[in-house]
């Protein structure tokens, strides 16, 4: 097993201790007694079954795609190399954080009971928080890396080395985690009081904070530094390097050799605008009590969608991807048959 999931999964278990030693320390009162209702879509009834099965249809690709790609790039050689080590470690992340929402929301479309407790509510937001920032910056170390493959191809192996690379991988992992502890611990200050309505389908920090009796200045200063930061951070990582990978492309004096070169970047930048556009949505969109419906769309795309289209987007443009598919099913066949 790799040292940076290592990492990682020690990292969870410290993170979960912290969190049920946080919500022992909490009063009896606050824990028991408070209930968040996640309104979700309950608005539009008529679309409960429909909305059930696209999203159930979603997750179940979101699971097999993720699953399968992370398989496939550990059973084909070919395919270790620090790209598609960094793919196996974004698939796992888009498939952690889609688990730690889509389950839910599944439920909640079936059963008329809505409800999640607080230390569900908490527990969700968490590791909702710390994948997605694992995948903002896991997204950054791909464009790092694509930069190093394109610009400095014969030192390519000597900097990405497998060290190097579980150390931006690991210190992504790190960081997030750092981030979503963060915002956790503020949360775990604030008081609420009985029922609580949540305008969303998830438990997300805004709309925790929302629907608390505790003054939001703090929260608010958090995520005005930490989200910013993480968001403007990752770009200017993102963008550099795609400033220098485009100049050295246009220089190459081959037609071919510029067609390869931008081919290889081709997915990496599709699943960029995808997330980085949805996530500058929401941050483009009003408070106002009228564009609930934009935000629960916009959350939709990069908690639901987004982990079911990366595992498509690389595998449909690769041709060892789609080489190791085609022998996988074809040696599974020939079995069945045997």
């Amino acid at each position: 097993m790799p040292k940076s999931l290592l990492c990682f999964m020690y990292l969870v278990v410290t993170s979960l201790s912290w969190l049920s030693n946080c919500v022992r320390r909490i009063p009896e009162n606050q824990s028991s007694e408070v209930t968040f209702i996640l309104l979700g879509f309950s608005e539009y009834p008529d679309l409960q079954v429909p909305l059930f099965l696209i999203f159930l249809i979603i997750y179940t690709i979101t699971v097999v795609g993720n699953l399968g790609m992370i398989v496939i790039i550990r059973m084909n050689p070919k395919l270790h190399t620090p790209m598609y080590f960094f793919l196996s470690h974004l698939s796992f992340v888009d498939f952690c954080y889609s688990t730690a929402v889509t389950p839910k929301l599944l439920e909640n479309l079936f059963v008329k009971d809505r409800t999640i407790s607080f230390t569900g509510c908490i527990m969700q937001f968490s590791f909702a928080c710390t994948f997605v920032e694992t995948e903002t910056f896991m997204l950054a170390v791909m464009a790092y890396d694509r930069f190093v493959a394109v610009c400095n191809p014969l030192l390519y192996t000597v900097t990405m080395s497998q060290k190097f690379c579980s150390l931006l991988v690991g210190a992504s992992y790190f960081w997030s985690t750092v981030c979503s502890l963060t915002c956790t611990s503020y949360l775990l200050t604030l008081t609420f009081s009985g029922t609580n309505f949540m305008n969303n389908f998830f438990c997300e920090y805004a709309t925790i904070i929302a629907i608390s009796r505790s003054d939001p200045y703090l929260g608010q200063m958090i995520a005005f530094v930490l989200t910013p930061l993480n968001e403007i951070g990752t770009l200017v990582i993102i963008l550099t390097s795609y400033v220098f990978i485009f100049v050295t492309v246009m220089k190459m004096p081959s037609r071919g050799g510029r067609y390869k070169a931008f081919s290889t970047c081709a997915s990496h930048l599709t699943s960029i605008t995808i997330f980085h556009g949805t996530i500058l949505f929401l941050y483009g969109v009003p408070n106002s009590t009228n564009s609930w419906l934009l935000v629960k769309v916009a959350s939709l795309l990069y908690t639901v969608v987004i982990p079911m289209l990366n595992p498509l987007i690389y595998s449909l443009r690769n041709k060892v991807v789609k080489e190791t598919i085609r022998k996988l099913i074809h040696t599974k066949l020939l079995c069945y048959k045997l």
